[in-house]
């Protein structure tokens, strides 16, 4: 198994780079995530890798840190999701705002990612729940603001405020707020802001 590629960039088509490693080049899928962090064409890069091998290709795969290599491994063992919709995924969102939204079984999220449907996202949060999110301090959001944090954050995101917003005024909301008091809450810390 090729766990890592380390050499020189040589090619950039998203999603895919190549990497010359002593006179080979590696064709290699990115997420965009890991594709925006890329150095310049000709500089050195160093990607951990997942070889994944299908009846008719070897497709490597490569990622900028070792919690996305583990998240796309996470995916690609669920039903139905295969190497490329984790790839989308992952690069549709961060690993930390995936985990935030399993935590908070929060689908609307997920389908806002390109090829995944109601169904995939609801799939996506049943088989990663406790298995990404509660360790990365996403559990620590919900907690703050009681049971309804999952209401309080889709009436914001409903509202306009992004996730970032949404999610750093979340933090704000009193512990055992309710839903409407909790919004009220939310929005008084975003005018401030």
């Amino acid at each position: 198994m090729i766990g890592r590629i380390a050499g020189t960039l040589i090619e950039k088509n998203p999603p895919q780079i190549m990497v010359d490693c002593q006179g080979v080049g590696y064709e290699i899928d990115v997420p965009m995530s890991t594709f925006y962090n890329l150095p310049a064409l000709g500089e050195k890069v160093a990607l951990l890798t997942h070889l994944a091998i299908r009846e008719d290709a070897h497709v490597l795969f490569g990622f900028g840190s070792a919690e996305e290599r583990t998240t796309f491994k996470q995916l690609i063992k669920i039903s139905g999701v295969g190497a490329r919709t984790a790839l989308s995924i992952l690069s549709g969102m961060s690993v930390a705002d995936l985990s935030q939204a399993i935590t908070l079984q929060e689908a609307g999220r997920l389908t806002r990612v390109p090829g995944i449907g109601k169904k995939t996202a609801e799939r996506l949060l049943l088989e990663l729940k406790g298995k990404l999110g509660a360790d990365l301090g996403s559990a620590g959001v919900a907690a703050a603001a009681g049971d309804h944090s999952s209401d309080i954050l889709n009436a914001l995101l409903a509202l306009g405020y992004s996730d970032k917003e949404a999610l750093a005024a979340l933090k704000l909301v009193p512990a055992g707020s309710g839903v409407s008091d909790g919004i009220k809450a939310a929005l008084k810390a975003l005018s401030k802001s």
